[in-house]
């Protein structure tokens, strides 16, 4: 098992995972977990370009394995590529069972967003 957090990467959210984020099986939903990675890249995305972002692709998303009630989950990105009106991020999930010191990588996937404007249109992104 993985029992290290990953380098190089921003903390960007944290939640834990409830009952009311499972299926009729009790299963946490994957896409609940994608919602999470989502929130995470939106808000890497929205501070790196200095404004509003929309999420314009989700690429080679793995989930490696299962989250369940109770886990502590924290999704990480690193910033991969600054175009002139986007921004990757590779992003992964990782969870602390319930009760445990133990953190697993759990799911990673590559998220693309693009810098829009207040007409909702690609704007370029403000660097630093």
């Amino acid at each position: 098992m993985e029992t290290y957090l990953p380098p190089n990467r921003l903390l960007s959210t944290r939640a834990i995972a409830m009952p009311a984020d499972t299926n009729p099986s009790g299963d946490i939903f994957g896409g609940w977990l994608v919602a999470q990675m989502d929130l995470a890249g939106g808000n890497v995305a929205s501070v790196k370009t200095k404004g509003r972002v929309v999420t314009v692709a989700i690429d080679a998303l793995v989930f490696h394995k299962p989250v369940f009630v109770g886990d502590e989950v924290s999704c990480y990105a690193e910033v991969i590529r600054i175009g002139t009106t986007s921004l990757t991020l590779h992003i992964e999930a990782w969870v602390r069972r319930a009760l445990q010191d133990e953190v697993i990588k759990v799911t990673d996937g590559t998220f693309t967003f693009v810098a829009i404007g207040d007409d909702h249109k690609p704007r370029e992104v403000l660097r630093d």
